[in-house]
């Protein structure tokens, strides 16, 4: 599969099972564990970010938590409310996890919103930032338990912050075991929730910039 083709062509992309091959141990990968703030522009391999998506929040087992898929990170009630998108500079898509395969939703090149606004001396450079959005409508309508703190404001953000947090950790264990760096961070809110064109109980939370470091 050439990447740059199947982002340029808007399409959806099916993207290669994961099958990582080996791997560092755990311990080792936690022992390289760092922020990378300077990246190659070189494009991950399919394969690559086929596994990276998939670690960060794919499938990992058909029937989980309260009947519904089981994912390789944790959500309150298992509701699965956090949505990952990937921002290339061929536009973004959204990540389709139960399918693993990527959904075009522009073909805008979204990258500098994807970095904190103003900051200085930060280019776009890494190939992909993935967004982290939470889509509250699944956390109010949850197929597991439906305890009252689901539907109060505040206790939904406890929520879904640390729920976007596991998924960044997985991103950055992942990194670390391929080589790869990453930068989780601020971005353009209001910038990227427009032209992602989101719902009003879906809001944009972080981002994480993945790539090989500048220096490999």
């Amino acid at each position: 599969m050439d990447l740059l083709a199947a982002f340029s062509a808007q399409r959806p992309i099916e993207l290669p099972t994961p099958a990582d091959g080996e791997s560092l141990p755990v311990f080792a990968a936690l022992a390289l564990r760092r922020t990378t703030r300077e990246f190659s522009d070189l494009p991950l391999p399919p394969q690559m970010l086929a596994n990276l998506l998939w670690a960060a929040c794919g499938v990992n087992r058909p029937v989980g938590p309260f009947g519904a898929t089981g994912r390789t990170a944790a959500s309150a009630s298992n509701s699965q409310e956090i949505e990952v998108y990937v921002v290339t500079a061929q536009g973004a898509f959204l990540y389709d996890a139960p399918a693993h395969r990527l959904l075009p939703v522009t073909a805008q090149d979204l990258r500098v919103l994807a970095l904190t606004p103003g900051q200085r001396g930060v280019a776009p450079s890494a190939p992909f930032q993935l967004i982290y959005v939470v889509d509250l409508h699944r956390l109010t309508h949850t197929a597991g338990f439906d305890e009252p703190g689901l539907h109060d404001p505040e206790v939904q953000k406890s929520y879904y912050f640390i729920d976007a947090g596991l998924i960044a950790g997985n991103v950055h264990l992942y990194a670390a075991a391929r080589g790869l760096g990453a930068w989780f961070h601020n971005c353009d809110r209001a910038g990227l929730a427009r032209q992602l064109r989101l719902r009003d109980d879906q809001r944009v939370l972080f981002a994480q910039s993945v790539g090989y470091p500048a220096q490999a």
